[in-house]
């Protein structure tokens, strides 16, 4: 089944008037699909993800506490939503066009305003594969300044990986999309009587990390700044993610979206974990450095070294070699 945004209607019979053309249009750039039964149906009928409602007109999605290879369908990226009075903003969407479709029935099922804005946290698959959904339903995307060049450089090789993990039925139609905004400085976004705040980040997870803070309810959604229960992956700084994970938190938030994992409610709490596994990693692979070791050797033993740490964390010791290896590159020259 592929849903087309564009063709949403508020009765069936308005729907099927238009469904034939609104499908035609697409089909035209779409050749992998055939355009064969083309009908309407009600929201109530279409697959949906399970969203909470974890702050007033602030919704969430929570993915599995899993890296990609380790699930059928590579849904482990959180998502989020914010209601204002004139139109909503999704944070992240989703792994697939297939996962963007249900995130949009499922918002449908609690409000029909106007998708005004998605916004990517940063440029991982998991986070953004779903954008170009949304983005023919007529949000604005929005992210990080170095967003562009990092996840054009990235998008084939994104796309062929998706594939061949999940296979052709779940990314069918899946595209992707660069910003229409992007972002070198804060940005306050009206959602109509509620107010985001967008804040770019230094090179931390990745060098395009975004925040956004809801100001109504406190609630800072960090992307994969923080991650919770599963192993963090180090894609940009190590030394700059233990920096920003240091920083006093500016906003005083109420309510912490992870990335990945549960929602936390203290802070300080929710990322005392992760400040420790990366101390832990700089101070191993510095080590390793510092003994010569090179890093054919080096990676194994910072593995070990961070064993007594798996507890608590999923795909730990894949992910802890990567990690590893990342890391050296990082620290092999500094000063």
């Amino acid at each position: 089944m592929m849903m087309l945004p564009e063709g949403e209607r508020a009765t069936r019979s308005a729907c099927q008037k238009d469904a034939v053309r609104i499908a035609d249009a697409w089909l035209a750039s779409h050749p992998e699909l055939t355009g064969r039964d083309i009908r309407c149906q009600p929201t109530e009928q279409l697959p949906a993800l399970d969203l909470a409602e974890i702050a007033p007109g602030v919704h969430f999605f929570q993915g599995r506490i899993a890296q990609m290879d380790e699930t059928p369908d590579g849904r482990i990226a959180n998502l989020g939503v914010v209601i204002g009075r004139d139109g909503i903003a999704v944070i992240d969407a989703g792994v697939s066009r297939q996962q963007a479709q249900e995130f949009l029935v499922a918002i449908r099922r609690i409000s029909d305003k106007p998708i005004s804005h998605v916004i990517l946290t940063h440029m991982h698959p998991d986070h953004v594969l779903g954008a170009s959904f949304f983005a023919e339903a007529g949000a604005q995307v929005l992210a990080h300044s170095a967003l562009p060049l990092a996840l054009a450089s990235r998008s084939q090789s994104y796309l062929d990986s998706a594939g061949r993990l999940f296979g052709p039925a779940r990314m069918i139609g899946t595209e992707v999309v660069l910003p229409d905004q992007s972002l070198s400085e804060p940005m306050a976004l009206d959602l109509g009587g509620r107010s985001l705040l967008l804040q770019p980040v230094k090179t931390a997870h990745t060098d395009n990390d975004l925040t956004v803070f809801d100001e109504q309810t406190a609630t800072l959604f960090t992307g994969d700044l923080l991650f919770r229960e599963l192993t963090p992956v180090v894609d940009g700084s190590l030394l700059g993610w233990i920096d920003w994970a240091e920083m006093p938190v500016s906003q005083s938030p109420a309510l912490i979206v992870p990335g990945h994992g549960p929602v936390a409610r203290d802070f300080a709490d929710a990322i005392a974990p992760q400040k420790q596994f990366l101390s832990a990693l700089r101070d191993s692979t510095r080590a390793s450095i510092d003994a010569g070791l090179p890093m054919s050797r080096a990676v194994p033993e910072i593995v070990q070294n961070m064993s007594h740490l798996r507890e608590g964390w999923q795909s730990f010791d894949a992910t802890v070699a990567r990690d590893a290896t990342a890391a050296f590159k990082e620290l092999e020259w500094e000063d």
